[in-house]
């Protein structure tokens, strides 16, 4: 359960999902900016991101249903109506949508790719935030004084010290956010590719690394939380399409010179 942070009548506001909301609208508009910086379309990119927000996150409660495969069993409507989601389900599906998109607009997949994982982690970033104010995605109990607790109706144990997992991760995805941005406005987003290779590469590491603080439900592969285990892919995929971003890069300036 969130923690409802006012009412007004018989609306209240959860803190979850209003900083769900904000993270979405900051990251149109940042990616709004760069795409006209850039000479994009901003009104795909606000089009894609309208797709994305709503089939990212079908795609991210179908992983979590998938990953709570029991308890959706005994109770589906539960698991369905809980706050639980999985990024990677998001990440995926978001993928997979904005390059159906640019398949159907005739529009350059990996320049709105690369677009997207520049403002993206804005968005991640304050969601992060949001499950603070849950209380979900808690970190493992300590008795170290670098620790949160937690109220009655969080997502996390009450009156317990618990890793602060929820700002750390929150935090990690600002500096994701700052590097590509910085990166972007400096002009590196004419390296087709660079930008998602770079995103896959640190999420995927920070998530993996983030997996061993944390103390909720989950699932798990072997070893491996789910979560980890998408992260070998992730981490690899990103790898090799950083290999071929920085091959093509060096391809045209060899090109250029021989041009000379």
């Amino acid at each position: 359960m969130a923690i409802d942070l006012f009412s007004i009548g018989r609306f209240t506001v959860h803190g979850y999902g209003l900083m769900i909301g904000i993270g979405f609208l900051a990251a149109v508009f940042v990616g709004s900016y760069l795409a006209k910086k850039s000479g994009l379309s901003d009104n795909d990119f606000v089009n894609m991101a309208m797709f994305v927000l709503i089939i990212g996150f079908l795609g991210g409660k179908l992983l979590h249903v998938i990953v709570e495969f029991r308890a959706f069993l005994e109770d589906p409507l539960s698991v369905i109506g809980s706050e639980g989601f999985v990024v990677y389900g998001g990440i995926i599906t978001g993928i997979a949508t904005i390059y159906a998109y640019c398949r159907i607009k005739k529009l350059e997949f990996i320049r709105y790719i690369d677009l997207f994982a520049a403002s993206v982690p804005i968005n991640q970033a304050l969601g992060r935030i949001g499950c603070l104010l849950a209380g979900c995605c808690y970190g493992k109990r300590t008795t170290s004084g670098f620790s949160l607790v937690f109220p009655e109706r969080c997502c996390a144990p009450a009156g317990v010290p618990l890793l602060p997992t929820q700002p750390i991760m929150a935090a990690g995805n600002f500096i994701i956010f700052a590097v590509l941005v910085v990166l972007w406005l400096r002009g590196y987003d004419k390296k087709k590719g660079l930008m998602t290779s770079l995103y896959l590469i640190m999420y995927s590491v920070g998530r993996f690394f983030i997996e061993f603080l944390r103390d909720d439900e989950r699932g798990s592969v072997g070893v491996l939380s789910t979560s980890q285990f998408i992260s070998l892919f992730i981490f690899a995929a990103g790898s090799v399409l950083l290999f071929i971003a920085l091959s093509k890069d060096k391809r045209s300036k060899v090109s250029g010179e021989n041009d000379n």
